[in-house]
């Protein structure tokens, strides 16, 4: 297979993105997004036993990073504070950078986001990588239990947001900010801390673009609007003092068994549950058993089996195949994966057949 590394594209300190790095006969660096899915059957508190199981296995496993999802009021997520899980699952690890994919800048003020993330990189130096994102999600009611209008602030206001965290990190608003004539400051500050932007949409890499930060491009939330995404971020994109030139990481739902058919199957607990949110009736995880019996409309055979279109799904060769496809058509630089399987001893397991079908060994930025 072609050497598929990247050049060294940062500029000075510690990014996290210094460059693809070895990647064994992997297509590019791989990760994890866990989204501490609390499945049906499973308590919240399981869930994340699950998820600081899981941070240990990727890290033994040598995936290069391990991210945290923020759902709120979301029956099969037990994620709603990524900084404070993120917290949990450093002191249960040693090498793995571990980061939120992402908080949703809509739900926070910049100021305690660069708090909460600074004291993270204070403690664990060089292992932490801050992901945002600006899709709300959720109900109006939930937006109101948050303190915010549900009304979509807009592209502009999400842009001035990241600026701000980056002004906080870094130290960096200009003499006549009033947070700097009024000493407006984190501490600690971390002026290196990685901040990565996410996104399906052209919001999101419009941003990073034009901040020059690296980009997360959810292609496992709308596969359709990422090849729009990722051609706008690499076109916009425009040079920062930390990252030189475009830098991206495509994320992908996979799962990976020992036949197609227990694949299919272990994926189809995810579209159903998709399939049921888009309908209002938001539930936990369903099992595989109850994915498979349920009585479905011809609606919700069409829906999920376009949702199913979109999963990288098989045992381990075409995995592969696939996750190189998805590499050649995205020109990712890493790729991150992430699964819906219910059971959890399943997930777990198709994330080490993977690393185990690639090679991967224990290294680390």
């Amino acid at each position: 297979m072609e050497d598929t590394a990247v050049p060294n594209k940062t500029g000075s300190g510690n990014t996290g993105v210094t460059s693809a790095g070895p990647h064994d006969s992997a297509p590019a660096p791989l990760s994890i997004l866990d989204l501490s899915l609390v499945g049906e059957g499973v308590t919240a508190a399981e869930a994340l036993s699950q998820t600081a199981a899981l941070a240990q296995e990727a890290e033994r496993r040598g995936y290069r990073r391990f991210w945290v999802a923020e759902h709120h009021s979301f029956p099969s997520s037990a994620s709603p504070a990524p900084a404070v899980l993120l917290a949990h699952l450093a002191g249960v690890t040693s090498s793995i950078r571990l980061g939120s994919g992402g908080v949703m800048l809509t739900n926070h003020a910049p100021l305690v986001v660069s708090e909460q993330f600074g004291v993270l990189n204070a403690l664990h130096p060089g292992r932490i990588d801050l992901g945002i994102g600006r899709s709300p999600g959720g109900l109006a009611s939930v937006a109101q239990a948050l303190r915010r209008t549900g009304e979509d602030p807009g592209p502009d206001a999400f842009r001035d947001q990241v600026e701000e965290v980056l002004g906080f990190l870094r130290t960096e608003f200009p003499e006549d900010h009033p947070y700097s004539r009024d000493q407006v400051h984190v501490v600690p500050a971390a002026p290196g801390l990685p901040v990565w932007v996410l996104g399906s949409g052209t919001t999101g890499a419009l941003t990073a673009a034009r901040l020059g930060l690296p980009f997360a491009a959810a292609y496992h939330i709308n596969a359709a609007q990422v090849p729009k995404a990722i051609e706008t971020y690499r076109a916009e994109f425009r040079p920062s003092k930390t990252l030189h030139a475009p830098y991206l990481m495509v994320s992908a739902n996979v799962v990976c068994a020992d036949s197609e058919p227990e694949a299919l199957s272990l994926a189809r607990s995810g579209a159903l549950m998709l399939t049921l949110a888009r309908q209002g009736k938001q539930t936990p995880l369903p099992a595989a058993e109850t994915a498979a019996k349920h009585p479905y409309t011809d609606e919700e055979r069409q829906v999920t089996d376009l949702l199913l279109s979109t999963v990288i799904h098989g045992t381990a060769d075409k995995i592969r195949k696939q996750l190189t496809d998805l590499r050649h058509r995205t020109g990712a630089d890493e790729l991150m994966l992430t699964s819906m399987i219910h059971d959890f001893p399943a997930r777990k397991r198709s994330y080490a057949m993977v690393a185990d079908e690639f090679a991967l060994s224990r290294t680390h930025d």
